[in-house]
């Protein structure tokens, strides 16, 4: 099936509903892929084809999505009788007993689900690499990663193993694979999409699930899918049309700001400059009003505040993850950074929580005010180009010095590990992603450049709280003007 390789999910869901093909068909195409693939790649960590197999045998709902097949995320994403380990050896034998609400959702709308996918151990570090499944690789150079959390999710889809994947976003999981991969990836806003039964709000609201995607109308379909509140949780504005119909909508002419620089610190590298200048000279030959500007926060507050609410969500799922094991974890159980994420978020006091929260709140409120003036926000996605696997593994010296601020943790070596956190590799080679998280707005990572190497380099997009329907006029507009469909890595052919 030749035109595995070339259609998106909606392409691929037109043959199904025209009986040009079978979902038997595409679940062969996809696990000829999947076989042939993803041993050098290491994205999938779990196939599913045969619970993909039942399902087509057992009757798909005839949903928009019918036959087409897709892969979802190992974190966050239950699937009723597979287990969800979140790159966990705590996690390695947990079985859920039911389907996380996206789930159902996706199943609802004739998806056919083959595979998990892998995930950094429980998604706190921006590359796929856990100790439990092992580095997962970048189909466009093996040697670079995809980024992460959605790291396997993101290579799956770029290396055309399925058309679509799950995915979640707690500081960029979603566009960060998206950027280094070449695909599409929407955060879209808090609450848009459930989290539930299991999960109130991941890392305190800031995780929103989504997909990883090559086209905008496959993001926008997938989000019709799934836009809308579970049965107890909090809910983003209602928007009145469905998002399939804004990527038909012209935007308008826009109020764009941009920046070349990065929003958490660091230096952006020269070819992610490029990608930003790039991007704002095609909007102005698109007849939008761009201009550089760069809203007013108090960043090193903001990002200390990201830091410390992300580690007590952590030092959280460790306490749960050691309530199913039956035992506290050990050494062997837990990676050195989890560990270290999870003495920093015990110690944080309630009261220095619900500062943080506070911080939060504030610094939001001042990038709104800055979203009354303009339509949308352009910075490259992420820092520099993909990094190489194994990078952004603790050094020696920092290996050293977590184990004793894990072994002694005193105010001093908490604030000492704040700081190091706070100035780590990965962030400054990820500084622009979380911004979204703490507000909470849709955020849009769009294939538009490429760096001198070949790999990808994506553009950032933010709106309005509530705004996707900006995104995607936008984001299709711009992919009319420089479409990117055609472009694959070399594993596919």
């Amino acid at each position: 099936m030749r035109e595995y390789d070339d259609l998106d999910a909606t392409g691929l869901a037109d043959l199904v509903r025209t009986k040009q093909v079978s979902p038997t068909e595409l679940l062969a195409a996809a696990r000829e892929r999947i076989e042939s693939r993803n041993p050098t790649i290491n994205a999938v960590i779990r196939p599913m084809f045969t619970e993909a197999a039942k399902a087509i045998e057992s009757g798909l709902p005839d949903g928009p999505m019918h036959g087409v097949p897709m892969v979802i995320k190992d974190l966050m994403a239950d699937y009723a009788g597979v287990p969800t380990c979140s790159g966990c050896r705590l996690l390695e034998h947990f079985v859920p007993s039911e389907d996380s609400e996206i789930v159902k959702r996706w199943k609802r709308a004739g998806l056919v689900i083959c595979g998990k996918t892998n995930t950094p151990e429980l998604g706190i570090v921006g590359v796929t690499e856990p100790a439990l499944w092992g580095a997962t690789k970048n189909p466009w150079n093996l040697e670079h990663t995809p980024g992460g959390s959605s790291g396997g999710s993101g290579a799956a889809v770029a290396a055309r193993m399925v058309p679509i994947a799950g995915a979640g976003d707690g500081g960029g999981s979603i566009r960060i694979p998206a950027s280094n991969c070449g695909l599409v990836g929407l955060k879209p806003t808090r609450a848009r999409t459930p989290n539930g039964p299991a999960i109130g709000e991941g890392w305190s609201g800031m995780t929103v699930q989504h997909v990883l995607a090559r086209s905008m109308r496959d993001t926008a379909a997938l989000l019709d899918i799934t836009a809308g509140p579970d049965a107890g949780s909090l809910q983003a504005p209602v928007h009145p049309q469905t998002f399939a119909s804004e990527v038909q909508r012209a935007p308008g002419k826009l109020r764009i700001a941009f920046t070349t620089g990065t929003l958490f610190g660091g230096d952006n590298h020269p070819e992610c400059v490029a990608a930003v200048e790039h991007a704002v000279r095609m909007l102005g030959d698109l007849g939008h009003e761009v201009e550089a500007a760069v809203p007013e926060y108090a960043r090193g507050d903001l990002i200390r505040a990201w830091m410390s609410i992300v580690a007590a969500n952590v030092a959280a799922q460790v306490e749960r993850a050691e309530a199913f094991a039956g035992r506290s974890a050990n050494n062997d159980d837990l990676e050195l950074l989890t560990r270290l994420s999870a003495t920093l978020g015990r110690h944080i006091t309630a009261a220095r929580l619900m500062s943080h929260q506070h911080t939060l709140h504030v610094e939001s409120r001042k990038v709104a005010a800055f979203f009354e003036r303009y339509d949308v926000f352009v910075t490259s996605t992420v820092g520099r180009p993909p990094a190489k696997v194994g990078e952004f593994a603790l050094s020696p010296v920092k290996q050293f010095l977590s184990r004793i601020a894990i072994a002694v943790p005193t105010r001093f070596s908490m604030s000492t590990t704040l700081d190091m956190m706070t100035t780590d590799p990965q962030l400054l080679a990820y500084p622009n992603t979380q911004l979204a998280n703490l507000t909470g707005q849709p955020g849009l990572s769009l294939p538009l450049s490429t760096s001198s190497t070949g790999l990808p380099l994506g553009v950032q997009f933010l709106a309005r709280f509530g705004d996707e329907a900006t995104l995607l006029r936008l984001g299709a507009q711009i992919e009319q003007a420089a479409p990117w469909a055609n472009r694959r890595p070399a594993i596919v052919g």
